[in-house]
Order: C-alpha cells, then structure tokens, then sequence
C-alpha cells in the first residue's frame, strides 16, 4: 500500500516523502517484531543484548562492547544487563583487571531460550520475503549510503 493511503498525507518533496516512509515502515517492523519476541518475555533491546552475547560466547562482554554494538544506541545498556541478570539468561561478574567494569557472559537458559525463539528469527526474514535477493541486496545499499 502506498505511504499516502497508509497514513493520509501529503509530503513536501520525494526527500520528505522517503524520510517519513523509512520511520513509518521502521516503526512498522519493530512493532511486527516486538510481537514476536514479547511472547517470550523479552523487549527487543533485550533480545538485541542476548544475541550480541550469544555472538561473543563463550567469551565474556563488557558493556562497553554490548554498547557499541547494540542497534539502538539510545538504550540503557546496563539496565538491560540488570533485567537480563534477573531472569536468570546472563550472568554477571567483576573484571579481574578491571573492577570498575562488569564481565557479561549468557548463560545455558539465554542459549536455550534463544535456540526456542529461532521461528522468530524466521519470521523477521520473512518480513522482506516480498523482496527478490537483488532487491535485497539493492536495499541495504541504499541504506549503507544513507548513513554515509
């Protein structure tokens, strides 16, 4: 469906129109997504940190890295570690070089939880799955020189 039907209205130019459409559609995914993953508990900067994690494993993290790394550069990335650690899927300890920064490692119950939750992994491919690999392709190379 095109932008204008989907939220009646008008833009200024084809720039305005394409900004508007990349928060709209953006906001659209997320929300698609967050479906998804809350029916296992987790918000998506959560799942976000668990798959940084599970990407480092067996190696810690610090939060730095988790940080850095993350999609949302606005989250709070120690809060996130905090709710994570209360549910038991990360654990936590002081930095043997460091004391002031915290080793972040996830655990066999954030593997396992998020081995269950691979069909959600499927489903945000299948977001796209509209798309022609060369659309694909063609998409995160204009996305890649947006951000340039």
């Amino acid at each position: 469906m095109r932008l204008e039907d989907e939220i009646k209205s008008s833009f200024r130019n084809d720039y305005h129109k394409a900004l508007v459409n990349l928060y709209y559609t953006n906001s659209v995914i997320g929300q698609k997504f967050f479906k998804l993953i809350n029916k296992h508990g987790l918000a998506t900067p959560q799942f976000n940190v668990l798959r940084i994690l599970k990407g480092q494993y067996p190696k810690a993290a610090t939060i730095g890295l988790i940080k850095e790394r993350m999609v949302d550069k606005n989250s709070d990335a120690s809060r996130i570690v905090d709710r994570l650690h209360k549910k038991e899927l990360i654990s936590r300890t002081e930095s043997q070089t460091d004391r002031r920064q915290k080793e972040v490692i996830i655990t066999q119950r954030g593997l396992d939880l998020l081995k269950k939750m691979s069909f959600c992994e499927e489903q945000e491919d299948a977001i796209l799955s509209n798309l022609n690999t060369q659309e694909v392709q063609q998409l995160n190379a204009l996305l890649d020189k947006i951000r340039s």
